[in-house]
């Protein structure tokens, strides 16, 4: 999609803080962090939202939450951290195309938001 974000920071329209890069997925260091460690894995392919994943998806969905560990191991934020994915408006869904946040670096409350 020509106008989302992720796309255009995928094709290298926009500049990002690369981290992590392969076949399936990158991921970028969040530009409005809300945790010392924010960091965005995000499919190279355009999905909406978690609604729109598809039985095919299965192995790419499995594939972002290992990058996700992957990632807070190498930040050294292993020992607390916290994945999430916004799906739609209602959940502050603001960038239209999956994406999962990995947060750490400082204690987390509950319930979130």
């Amino acid at each position: 999609m020509k106008d989302c974000l992720f796309c255009r920071i995928r094709d290298g329209e926009i500049p990002a803080a690369k981290v992590h890069e392969d076949e399936l997925c990158f991921a970028i260091r969040d530009i409005q962090p809300q945790a010392p460690n924010h960091i965005l894995v995000i499919p190279r392919e355009h999905i909406a939202t978690l609604n729109d994943l598809e039985d095919r998806h299965a192995a790419l969905a499995g594939h972002l939450v290992l990058v996700a560990a992957k990632l807070a191991k190498a930040e050294g934020i292993e020992s607390g951290w916290r994945a999430a994915i916004n799906v739609n408006r209602d959940a502050h869904q603001t960038v239209f195309h999956v994406h999962i946040h990995v947060l750490g670096g400082r204690r987390f409350g509950w319930p979130p938001g």
